[in-house]
Order: C-alpha cells, then structure tokens, then sequence
C-alpha cells in the first residue's frame, strides 16, 4: 500500500483504468462487428480521435481553472469554414498562413469569452452558451448557407490527411493525428513544469488560498480561454482537412465530445485535478465509441445519448470513488509521516533499560 501510495496519484487510477477499458471496448466491438480489425477502421478512429483531442486539450486548461467552455464547437464550425473560403480564393496562400490564421481566429474567439468571464465575471456557462449561439448565428449570416466543396481547395490541403509520418505495427499514423500527439505532449509538460500551468490548478484547487498569495487569477482565466479558442481554431484547420466539404453544421456538438472526452479523461469538472494525457486518453475512448457505434448502424442522438451518460458516470465518479481513494491516499501520506523510523525504533529499544 506505501509503494502504491508513493508513486501512483488518484487521478492515475483514472487514466489506468480508462486505458484498460478502451482494451475492452476495441475487442467487444471487435467481437460485433465484422472487419473490424482493419487499417480502415483504425484510420477512422485517430482522425475522429485528433479533432477531438486538439478540442480537449484547450477544454482541459479551462475546466482546471473551474470553468467550461461550450463554444468551442462553434469555434471549430467558424475557423473550417472561413479558412476555406479563404483557400477556396487564394491557392496560394502558405500553407503555414492558413494554419495561423485559423489559431488567431480562434484565438480572438476565445478573447471574447475570457473578458467576459474574467473581467465581466459572468459565469463561464452563461458566457459560453451564449457565444456557442452567437458564434453559429454569425457563421450562418456571413456565408449564405453555402458550402465549402472539396473540388475549390488546394491540393495540398487535399491530401493532407492521406499524408503518414509513420508507422507501427503495419499501421499509418497520419500526420494530422501526429499532429495532435504534439500538442498533448506540449501541453502535458507545459501543465506539469511551467509556472504558469502549475497556476491553473492552484485557481481550480482553492481560488481563495491563490488570490491571497498574488496570483494574477483573471489573467490566468482569460489566457486558458484564449488558449481553448485558439486550440479550436486549430481543430477547424484539422476538420476543413479531414472532410473538405464543410457546411455551417460543421462542429456542432463537438462540445459536448469535448467535455465528454475532458471529464472521462479524469479532470475533475470542479477544477484543480486532471491531466492532458487524461484527456486525451478520454478522447480515443470517446472517438472509439463514435466510430464502432456508427459501424454498427447506432443512430446519432443515441450515440449523443451514451455521451452523456459517460459524462454523468465520470463526474459521480468523481464525487465518490476518487474522493475515497484522496482520503485514503490522505490517511497513508499521515501514517508514513508520524511512524517514526524503524531504525530509529531499534535504537530507543536499545537505549531502554
């Protein structure tokens, strides 16, 4: 129980046990659908998989500072579109440009909700589910309700996704989902080392106890939602190279696949607790959902419906089970902390007469 104590925290518990529960969900779905173990069918689930872990990433730092963000699928839906029509237009534009431009215009998104929830102190949930509303409205306003056709994009965008970096195992791994690797691995250390990330979960874990010691707590709010939204913008680059065709439909509910993948990734929605590699784990459990239950002919609200029900799981788990284990982990860390030492033991007994 010391060793187990020492070197493995509550919040790993999580992580260990939703890696294993994906293990279980690739061969029961593997057992139902025929095929199912093919390059095609993995391919559909790390593209699934990048969007929605870029998405959760930024979802992440904001849920740490115990706020949410439900704009974020309309970031998404706005960053595809207008990056599209931009590079339906300009075929030459730099490739790098275009990826820019879709972070800053996220990032400016993200602007919007971070003043008005760190200098308006309105309720982040207020905030973001109005902008979820505005953002989409815009979006539909500016564009006609026309679509952005695979056939007035450049060829490079084209073939983006068919591009491999690598490979394991005799399977691909596209750049796009390599892509999204970085940016957890980023993020991991950047939450893990930087004095800036470790100030996130200072403002989640007691934002009292972190205005007293001077932490600059409406800045730091702020840089997470601006994070999210430029993280978001990202995530509509990935999607305008996934699919090509986008309409002003696309991204719509991927805020609920974002806080979805957040909270089963383990980060606690009260903020404070979590990690990006939680979250990204979170992520293929939820892409590999989506994907199987699509296999198997499962309808779109139902498979909304089972989302849902894993964020309801996730945060009761939350509440009861990692409460328990940080208690125990509490009453362990006391323990080892009052027993004295066996040696020094041995010497009072010694020293006795």
């Amino acid at each position: 129980m010391k060793w187990l104590q020492r070197h493995v925290r509550p919040e790993q518990v999580r992580e260990l046990s939703l890696l294993l529960l994906i293990i279980v969900a690739v061969v029961f779905f593997g057992s139902m659908i025929d095929g199912y173990y093919t390059s095609r069918t993995f391919n559909r689930i790390v593209s699934s998989v990048a969007i929605i872990t870029i998405v959760a990433v930024g979802q992440t730092l904001v849920v740490l500072t115990r706020n949410i963000d439900l704009s974020v699928g309309s970031v998404v839906g706005c960053t595809a579109y207008f990056v599209g029509t931009l590079l339906g237009r300009y075929h030459d534009l730099n490739p790098l440009l275009a990826v820019l431009t879709a972070v800053a215009l996220g990032a400016a998104l993200g602007a919007i909700n971070g003043l008005l929830v760190a200098w308006g102190r309105i309720p982040s949930i207020i905030v973001t589910l109005g902008t979820l509303a505005i953002y989409r409205g815009i979006l539909v306003d500016l564009s006609g309700a026309r679509t952005v056709t695979t056939d007035s994009l450049p060829g490079w965008l084209v073939g983006l996704p068919r591009l491999n970096l690598m490979s394991i195992g005799g399977l691909d791994l596209p750049a796009l989902f390599m892509l999204a690797v970085a940016i957890v691995l980023i993020f991991h250390l950047g939450t893990g080392y930087l004095a800036v990330g470790r100030r996130f979960y200072a403002i989640g874990s007691n934002p009292d106890a972190a205005a007293l010691i001077g932490l600059p707590i409406r800045r730091l709010v702020f840089l997470a939602f601006v994070l999210s939204g430029a993280l978001a913008g990202l995530a509509g680059f990935v999607t305008l190279a996934r699919y090509g065709n986008i309409t002003v439909e696309s991204g719509r509910g991927l805020e609920l696949a974002a806080v979805a993948a957040v909270v089963v990734g383990g980060v606690n929605i009260f903020g404070g607790s979590g990690t990006v590699l939680g979250a990204m784990l979170g992520a293929i459990m939820i892409g590999t959902l989506e994907q199987s239950l699509y296999r198997l002919q499962i309808s779109e609200f139902w498979r909304d419906a089972i989302l849902g029900l894993l964020i309801l799981l996730a945060v009761a788990s939350d509440a009861v089970i990692l409460q328990r284990l940080r208690a125990l982990w509490g009453r362990a860390d006391l323990k080892i902390v009052t027993e004295p030492p066996a040696e020094a033991t041995v010497a009072a007994g010694a020293r006795s007469p």
